[in-house]
């Protein structure tokens, strides 16, 4: 089972993914992680990244299609795949059918994750994450056990440049111009399947776990 979860920022992809991969038998496949790593490594990628990240900017095409390339290459062919963050335009999608074709794979479902401005606003702007082991926390619905400091390291914790109010705005911008139309793109091949993200995450599991079971 190939799976794409899509949805603009702070959607709850992330959280849905480590649900779905518990309970069925696929891996995680995250674009945003692989870049951040990228960019935390000074690698030629990430120094290509970081200033387009940083303004909220969608990276190039031919950049993440490389890096999906490389990843699928090397994929265990027995297990199922789930794409967080990618594809985020039709020409992604597009590139995304043609390389999953050439290793014998397609994608079986669309899980889009549909929340508004305002609520992407209101999560993206409490959260606040640990620059030494990732942890992440929010202001009001995850918040530290002491104010600005990790639970697990005591590090002080900061809030991403792409995390801050202004950018925010723009992510959620690029998101309703590149990404919105794979929606369209999804339905028309059959595979996309709606879900309302704005309840808790436990109701919005509880529908993609029934729909997923059905495939």
């Amino acid at each position: 089972m190939n799976l794409i979860l899509l949805g603009p920022p702070a959607a709850g992809k992330g959280t849905q993914a480590q649900w779905i991969l518990r309970d069925f038998d696929v891996v995680h496949v995250s674009t945003g992680d692989m870049l951040r790593k990228a960019i935390a490594d000074g690698t030629d990628l990430g120094k290509l990244a970081k200033p387009l990240i940083d303004a909220g900017k969608l990276v190039p095409d031919d950049i993440v299609n490389g890096i999906i390339q490389e990843w699928l290459r090397a994929a265990d062919p027995g297990k199922g795949i789930v794409f967080d963050g990618f594809p985020r335009t039709v020409a992604q999608a597009q590139a995304l059918d043609e390389m999953l074709a050439n290793v014998g794979r397609k994608i079986d479902a669309v899980v889009s994750i549909q929340v508004n401005e305002q609520v992407v606003v209101e999560r993206i702007g409490g959260r606040w994450s640990c620059p030494k082991d990732g942890a992440v926390y929010h202001a009001t619905n995850c918040p530290p056990q002491v104010i600005g400091k990790c639970d697990r390291c005591g590090a002080d914790l900061i809030q991403r440049d792409d995390d801050k109010p202004e950018k925010i705005v723009e992510r959620y911008k690029q998101y309703l111009e590149k990404t919105m139309p794979l929606v369209d793109y999804y339905r028309a091949q059959g595979t996309l399947l709606p879900i309302d993200g704005t309840r808790d995450t436990q109701a919005v599991y509880g529908e993609i776990q029934a729909a997923l079971a059905t495939l």
